[in-house]
């Protein structure tokens, strides 16, 4: 056995490999350890008869799911070895001979189909990136759904294409791995290397060739070598990990860079779209606008927020879509009642492709098929527009395989076919032949020995079992010679001659002996048969059945956006090819929703760009700390991601020229694993975007040059902002703290000035959160830094010196002659030693707490507390 073992360990030496032994997968030396570690189970020793104590650990069969789940979340990859026969088959091979097992499967992150391995609201990506020559290309699929597509990718746009669609796998060549895997693990994916002859596009043509049984690429699209070396390549791995069994997949759909809003990682993660910043779904944008009902609208709507279109007539026929939805609430409302009965009709077929499907899926598809079939019913009484009227459409086409569905299969199927019991009753004679011989044996037998009674006149005649003549027939001696005798000895066998009875069987009897021992395994082998064919059927509309799947997923969409703008009063944006970015009323959804929960409402505000003369290009909004300023930028940007996206907005009202590529550069974080500062990613950040943004682009920067000193800092944001201006010629919304920069308004036409409005009152600063036409004159760092819970005495100081320098430089004195006349922190903290008369907290305090046990910062409250007391 251990033989066995380690020969099919030589061919997957980067792979956890469980071995299966009846009911166990089992792991042996370094796999064992590294296993038992990774899931915390026990980790023994055996096989001293060896000569050596063999580290091993074992998992339930029953059970694997959730363990390969756990180790794929680590990073670890498993080769599954299955008994390819049963200990008896074995056996005719030799008494000592070893079942024989093989790699059924190779699991790894991008290869999961098990519903519970997955997240049912995300797509499970395994990516290829092929490089030749000067062209590159990126391909991506889902098995778990059958997507499958392909760009070009030149090596720049590696890192946010990754971003955009968050591969769970990256699959690269020998010669690509060095350069690009890091890029890969900075996304989040892991990187596998494959042979470069995967990568040859004329072997990958004739993998896609033979994996769609066309003659032709042709009907698909025209794709570069580097594309089709990108796609083949997958299909070799997926062969390979898939030991063969290839999944459904959709024919390649060719996507163009310019078909989507170009968006950075940087800006991804800076704007939350799908995840937070601390890492979860939790708070992000996605999380505030997902209103499906379905786990494939769940996916489309994730996708769509990844890659909002740049195609005009596609935005505009969503916006279309979502409109009458929300104009015709009852339709809306009974559509989505509809979608609720809707499964996961795209992995239920992806793993019955898969042959890892069960009863359960067959059920997904029936149920999702009628549910589809009674909404198209419902929307046929209604005059669509075009986007839900092409989907409607679509769902039509399946009453002879829902019929056929709904006939053969029970209400609840079960998640196994080994356990039986979904095939219906009446559907199939002879399965339901096996089914009551296995459940009405003994009643079987009653009749059979009643028949016999009657045919053979003897009242006293039974029908009995025993282990070693089985079935039989019993009379008592006084009969025999009847029984032994014409006519009934040509009916009635004779078996055995006691001293008191006398036993017979028949051929009837036999036979049914055979059919009632047999009937349970001949009741699940015919189960068997008609699961494998009702698959067959489905499997034989794929097409079909995929394309109802994903008119579902965009009906569910839709009608998640208008439910969505109803509840929150957004509106319908205006979408065109101007520069034009117009927002009145505008809000950030997730801090909207946020101070909902709390009874607080949020102040929108107007954002006008690049609408001919009577707005700039670029707004330069100075303000407060914890005015706004950033959730300011970050709503806009979001407005103009949701428009294209096909939603309605959260806005009075928006009209957004097309938004070729989306930048931001908000909020300070250092990246320590790669050597970078705050300040160096900031600049990292800040290149990136004057590099490679054009006219069309939204850009959102804040607080530029913030993490060096002053004029370093000041000299940074103000050549920034010149160049987006003059150079970029983007529309922009630019956050400073350096007022100095207000100037730019007077120099270049295309800046205007903007500021968060405050207000103070008995010294507090009030956030009116109002963004206003004009420049602020002061921060309020200060004030901000006493909310914030600084100690008075900290706050205090700093008031002191900054009161000292704002008088420095009203008067002209120089920075350093200021600071040279400040009085040094500890000229006004010497030691009390006496409290102040007086029955007050502060006397109560210093006598009850002698100065010489006061830590520094509790003696410097009281000092300034003496101080207010004095002076009042």
């Amino acid at each position: 056995m251990m033989a066995q073992f380690l020969e099919i360990k030589e061919g997957y030496q980067d792979a956890l490999l469980f071995y299966r032994m009846g009911d166990f997968y089992e792991l042996f030396f370094d796999d064992a350890i590294a296993a038992a570690e990774a899931l915390d189970i026990a980790l023994t020793k055996r096989g001293k008869h060896l000569g050596e104590d063999i580290p091993m650990c074992g998992v339930p069969f029953h059970a694997a799911e959730g363990y390969l789940l756990t180790l794929i979340r680590k990073g670890f990859r498993v080769a599954v070895c299955e008994q390819m026969e049963n200990p008896a088959e074995a056996k005719k091979r030799g008494s000592k001979s070893v079942v024989r097992r093989d790699v059924v499967r190779l699991v790894t992150p991008g290869t999961l189909t098990e519903e519970s391995l997955l997240d049912a609201r995300r797509h499970n990506f395994l990516a290829a990136y092929n490089v030749v020559r000067d062209e590159a290309a990126l391909a991506w699929v889902d098995i778990s759904t059958g997507a499958f597509r392909v760009m070009p990718c030149p090596p720049v746009r590696l890192g946010p294409e990754l971003a955009r669609l968050a591969p769970r796998e990256v699959v690269l060549s020998e010669a690509d791995y060095q350069n690009c895997a890091g890029i890969v693990t900075e996304s989040g994916a892991s990187p596998t290397e494959l042979g470069r002859a995967a990568f040859d596009s004329s072997g990958a043509e004739k993998r896609l060739l033979d994996l769609y049984k066309i003659g032709s690429l042709d009907a698909f699209g025209i794709f570069s070598r580097a594309e089709l070396g990108a796609m083949g390549a997958i299909v070799e791995y997926l062969d390979i990990t898939q030991k063969g069994k290839l999944p459904l997949l959709r024919p390649p759909v060719k996507e163009l860079a310019q078909g989507t809003m170009q968006i950075d990682a940087a800006t991804r993660r800076n704007l939350e779209l799908t995840h937070s910043l601390s890492g979860g779904r939790e708070g992000s944008l996605l999380s505030v606008i997902d209103r499906t009902v379905t786990a494939g609208g769940g996916r489309l709507l994730e996708r769509r927020i990844s890659s909002p279109s740049r195609s005009l007539s596609e935005i505009n026929a969503r916006l279309d879509a979502v409109r009458f939805l929300a104009e015709q609430r009852q339709i809306c409302e009974n559509t989505r009642e509809f979608l609720r009965n809707v499964p996961d009709i795209d992995r239920a077929l992806s793993r019955l492709g898969l042959e890892r499907g069960g009863p359960r899926d067959l059920g997904s598809i029936r149920n999702g098929l009628a549910a589809a079939n009674d909404l198209a019913d419902s929307l046929s009484q209604s005059d669509l527009p075009a986007k839900l009227a092409e989907a409607s459409a679509n769902l039509r086409g399946h009453g002879d395989l829902i019929e056929l569905l709904d006939q053969a299969l029970v209400a609840e199927p079960p998640l196994l076919s080994r356990d039986g019991g979904f095939i219906a009753p009446g559907y199939d004679e002879e399965l339901d032949e096996a089914r009551q011989l296995r459940d009405e044996g003994r009643g079987v037998i009653a009749a059979m020995q009643a028949q016999y009674a009657e045919h053979t006149g003897i009242g006293s005649l039974k029908v009995k079992h025993n282990n070693v003549l089985g079935y039989f027939i019993e009379t008592t001696a006084t009969h025999a010679e009847k029984m032994l005798n014409p006519p009934l000895s040509e009916t009635y066998i004779h078996r055995q001659t006691t001293a008191n009875a006398v036993r017979f069987t028949t051929v009837a009897l036999s036979d049914m002996e055979t059919k009632i021992l047999n009937a349970g395994n001949r009741a699940l082998e015919i189960e068997k048969r008609l699961y494998s064919s009702l698959t067959t059927a489905i499997l034989d509309q794929v097409g079909a059945v995929s394309d109802t799947a994903r008119a579902l997923s965009e009906i569910d969409v839709a009608t998640g956006f208008a439910d969505l703008a109803r509840s929150d009063n957004w509106s319908a944006p205006t979408v065109d090819d101007s520069r034009v970015f117009h927002v009145e009323g505008g809000r950030h959804p997730v801090v909207e929703a946020a101070l909902r929960k709390t009874g607080e409402a949020f102040v929108a505000n107007n954002c006008d760009l690049a609408d001919g003369a009577k707005s700039a290009d670029v707004w330069l909004l100075t303000g407060p700390n914890m005015a706004g300023k950033s959730t300011f930028l970050r709503q806009n940007a979001l407005i103009a991601l949701l428009a294209q996206t096909g939603s309605f907005v959260p806005a009075k009202a928006a009209h957004i020229g097309l938004v070729s590529q989306l930048f931001s550069r908000v909020g300070a974080s250092d990246d320590l694993a790669r050597g970078r500062s705050t300040f160096m990613v900031e600049m990292v950040e800040t290149a990136a975007i004057l590099n490679q943004a054009d006219d069309r682009a939204l850009v959102i920067l804040d607080e530029i040059g913030r993490g060096t000193a002053t004029y370093d800092g000041l000299s940074i944001a103000w050549a920034t902002l010149e160049h987006l201006h003059d150079v970029n010629k983007s529309r922009a919304l630019f956050a400073t703290h350096y007022h100095e920069m207000t100037q730019l308004s007077d120099k270049l036409d295309g800046v205007e000035n903007a500021t968060i409005a405050v207000k103070e009152w008995e010294g507090e600063v009030i956030f009116l959160h109002e963004v206003r036409k004009g420049a602020a004159d002061r921060s309020y760092g200060v004030q901000v830094a006493k909310l914030a819970g600084l100690p008075d005495s900290v706050v205090a100081r700093a008031n002191v010196v900054l009161e000292a320098l704002e008088k420095g430089e009203r008067e002209g004195s120089g920075q350093k002659a200021v600071i040279d006349d400040l009085p040094l922190f500890s000229a006004i903290s010497e030691p009390v030693q006496t409290a102040p008369a007086g029955p007050s907290d502060l006397h109560l305090a210093l006598n009850d707490i002698h100065p010489d046990n006061l830590k520094p910062i509790e003696a410097l409250n009281l000092l300034y507390e003496l101080k207010e007391l004095s002076e009042k």
